[in-house]
C-alpha cells in the first residue's frame, strides 16, 4: 500500500543537541530550507528521543532544545511555511507509539541496522533499555501521526523509513479489514460520480490484473482530486486499489538527501564528539582562530615545501567553500609552494565569517527575545497536535478503543 492523500507532507526532526554547527547546516538546514517551499512541513525537536541515550544526563536538556530552536530559526526556518514544534508535547507520539508496539515483531527491531551499531558505538552506556531497541517504533509514530508522505534522510537511515512502511503495513492489514469493506468502497466509488468512478474501475483492473504502476499512479491522483467523499471513503478507495484492506496509515516514502560534505577541522565529518567543529553562532574572532590554527598538508613543514591539496583537510573546505578560480589557485599555488597555509585558509576564513554573519545577526534578535521563540514553538505544539489527534482518533476508531 502507497503513500496517498497526504502525500505532500514532510516530516524530520533532530535530536537536541544544543548550538549546531556548519556540519549541520550543510547537511539538513539547507535542505530543510527548500523543503518548507515545496511541501507541507513538520520539523520537530526530538527530545524524546534524545532520552534513549541520555536518560541519566537531562541537565542541559531544556537549553539544548532552546538552542537548537534558535538555529532553525536564525537559519530561515520560517514558521509561516512550516510547522515547528516539540515531540514531548504532542502526547499523541507517545499513545501511537504505544499501540504500535503492540503488533511490532521484536525480530524487526532487533535486526535494525542501528541497534547494533550504535551499541558498538556507545559502550561506554548502559543501553540494554526497552526504549533505545524500541526507539524505531516511537520514530515510525512520530511520521505516521501526521501521515507524512515523505521523510528527508541520507542513505543510512533508509532502513527506519523501510520499518514504517512494514509497520504501517502491518497496522493496516490486521486493523483495516472490514466485513463490509468492498460494499463500501463501491458505495463510496459511486460518490464520484458515473464518469469518475468508470475511470477509477478501470484503473484498478489495469493494476491489479497488469501491475500497471501508471495505472496505480493515475488512480490515486483521481481520488486526490475529488470533492465530493469523505476523508475515510477517500482512505477506503486507496485501500481498495492495492488489496482488500483500508489505508488507515498510508506508508511513507524515503526522501533521499545528499550526503554532507561538510568536513570538519581536521578532515573527518564534522561532529562535536571529534570536537571538530564551527558552530553558527561562534563569534568572528574564534572562527577566524580555528580556521587559522586547523591542520594542513603534514608534508608542509616550511613554507617551501610543496604541498599535496587533497591530503590537506583545508582542500576539503575549499571544495565546499571555492569557486573554479580559486579551487585552481589554491592547486598551483600550493603544489608549487608559491604560497603559504595561512594564504591558502585566507579565502575559507572570509566565506565562512560571510555566511554566518546574518545567521548570527537574526539568532542574536531571537535570543534578546526568548518570548518569541516560546510563541512559535507553541503555536507550533499546538498545530502539531491538532493534525495528531485526528490520526489518534482514526487509529482508536479501528482499534474499538473508543468507548462511546
Amino acid at each position: 500500500m502507497s503513500s496517498s492523500s497526504n502525500n505532500n507532507r514532510v516530516l524530520s526532526g533532530m535530536r537536541p543537541t544544543g548550538a549546531l554547527h556548519l556540519g549541520h547546516y550543510h547537511g539538513v538546514l539547507k535542505n530543510w530550507l527548500q523543503l518548507q517551499h515545496e511541501y507541507q512541513c513538520y520539523f520537530f525537536v526530538a527530545d524524546w528521543h534524545a532520552l534513549t541515550t541520555h536518560y541519566d544526563d537531562l541537565s542541559n536538556l531544556e537549553n539544548s532544545v532552546w538552542d537548537m530552536v534558535i538555529d532553525w530559526l536564525a537559519v530561515g526556518v520560517n514558521p509561516g511555511s512550516a510547522t515547528v514544534f516539540i515531540q514531548s508535547q504532542v502526547p499523541e507520539h507517545a499513545e501511537l507509539h504505544l499501540l504500535l508496539s503492540m503488533i511490532t515483531p521484536l525480530s524487526w527491531l532487533e535486526r535494525v541496522p542501528s541497534y547494533k551499531d550504535q551499541q558498538e558505538k556507545l559502550k561506554e552506556r548502559d543501553l540494554a533499555n526497552y526504549g533505545f531497541l524500541g526507539y524505531p517504533v516511537l520514530q515510525s509514530a512520530d511520521i505516521l501521526a501526521y501521515k507524512a508522505g515523505h521523510v528527508p534522510v541520507g542513505e543510512d537511515q533508509v532502513a527506519h523509513v523501510e520499518l514504517t512502511r512494514e509497520i504501517a503495513r502491518r497496522f493496516n492489514y490486521i486493523y483495516g479489514r472490514e466485513v463490509d469493506f468492498a460494499e463500501k468502497a463501491e458505495s463510496a466509488m459511486k460518490k464520484m460520480g458515473k464518469k469518475n468512478a468508470k475511470l477509477y474501475k478501470e484503473l484498478r483492473k489495469k493494476f491489479q490484473e497488469k501491475g500497471d504502476d501508471e495505472a496505480l499512479s493515475t488512480a490515486q491522483a483521481l481520488l486526490n482530486s475529488q470533492q465530493n467523499i469523505t476523508a475515510g471513503d477517500k482512505e477506503r478507495l486507496f485501500g481498495f486499489l492495492e488489496g482488500s484492506s483500508r489505508i488507515i496509515l498510508p506508508e511513507p516514502e524515503a526522501l533521499l538527501t545528499k550526503a554532507s560534505k561538510m568536513p570538519g577541522l581536521d578532515g573527518q565529518k564534522m561532529s562535536k564528539s571529534y570536537n571538530n567543529t564551527i558552530a553558527l553562532r561562534d563569534s568572528p574572532d574564534d572562527i577566524s582562530k580555528k580556521l587559522r590554527t586547523m591542520p594542513t598538508d603534514p608534508a608542509r613543514v616550511r613554507k617551501t615545501d610543496p604541498g599535496t591539496p587533497e591530503k590537506c583537510p583545508v582542500w576539503k573546505l575549499h571544495q565546499v567553500y571555492s569557486d573554479d578560480k580559486t579551487l585552481e589557485w589554491v592547486q598551483q599555488s600550493c603544489t608549487s609552494a608559491s604560497i603559504g597555509c595561512l594564504d591558502c585558509k585566507t579565502p575559507i576564513i572570509d566565506a565562512v565569517l560571510a555566511e554566518l554573519a546574518p545567521i548570527c545577526e537574526r539568532a542574536k534578535e531571537y535570543e534578546e527575545d526568548r518570548s518569541l521563540v516560546r510563541t512559535i514553538i507553541n503555536e507550533g505544539n499546538e498545530k502539531a497536535r491538532e493534525v495528531a489527534k485526528e490520526t489518534l482518533a482514526e487509529v482508536r476508531q479501528v482499534m474499538n478503543l473508543s468507548y462511546r
